[in-house]
């Protein structure tokens, strides 16, 4: 029974987290949008952005942590026939990676250092929506 409350909240914070991560970089079109004389326009992205980013970080923490116990303890993707897992694990780091590229081009909207276009952004936005994809098929399909 506590394997089934592992599973749902495991679900619940990876669904925020990527909620999170679908909405960053579209902040981050935004910003990268914004005149050069419009300083209220950017403070208020710029403030929209960092607390998003934060609250992100702390829904990624169980979503990582409940991932690894339904892993290790469980014994998901475990055994023959789970090459599926390791794809998978490979796909979570590449998302960590993703969400603290997130960071770094947070901290350059914020020190007036982004060098990219809206158009670079836009292309940005939809790796978490593939990465997302790829992870939900993994592991419901569970193909090899």
């Amino acid at each position: 029974m506590l394997y089934l409350w592992v599973k749902a909240f495991h679900i619940v914070f990876v669904a925020a987290w990527f909620a999170g991560l679908f909405y960053l970089p579209r902040l981050f079109v935004n910003l990268a949008l914004v005149p050069a004389d419009s300083h209220a326009e950017r403070e208020r992205l710029l403030l929209m952005a960092r607390k998003l980013y934060r609250f992100s970080s702390l829904l990624m923490v169980p979503a990582v942590a409940l991932g690894l116990v339904l892993w290790l303890h469980y014994g998901i993707g475990l055994g023959p026939h789970s090459g599926w897992m390791h794809v998978k694990l490979l796909l979570v780091v590449a998302v960590l990676g993703y969400h603290h590229a997130c960071g770094s081009l947070l901290r350059r909207f914020e020190r007036l250092a982004n060098q990219r276009s809206h158009r670079w952004y836009r292309v940005f936005n939809e790796v978490s929506v593939l990465l997302f994809a790829a992870i939900v098929v993994l592991v419901v399909v569970k193909p090899f």
